[in-house]
């Protein structure tokens, strides 16, 4: 069994490691700062993916989410929110 990293929390079994997608033109989209479209919200943020612009999608649009180091550790998902803020309007016959 490998021992688990301290950079990623565990809500995941320590033997299987973090769960991550591997994105085959990362290095390209770190060097010409192209967005990469995603939807794979459940995918662990690794140290390699820092300065690297995703697209998330919400479940109906794709959200631009810039990938800093504090966000090491944490899911796609947390920075691409999928329910939007209820606003109260008042009518129009007030």
């Amino acid at each position: 069994m490998r021992p688990t990293l301290s950079l990623f929390r565990t809500s995941r079994s320590a033997w299987k490691g973090p769960y991550f997608v591997a994105f085959p033109n990362l290095r390209e989209a770190l060097l010409n700062h192209i967005p990469i479209k995603t939807k794979a919200r459940a995918c662990t943020i690794l140290p390699s993916f820092v300065g690297v612009k995703f697209m998330v999608h919400n479940g109906k649009d794709y959200l631009p989410v810039v990938v800093t180091q504090d966000m090491v550790g944490h899911k796609l998902g947390e920075f691409s929110h999928t329910k939007k803020r209820f606003v109260y309007r008042a009518t129009k016959n007030k």
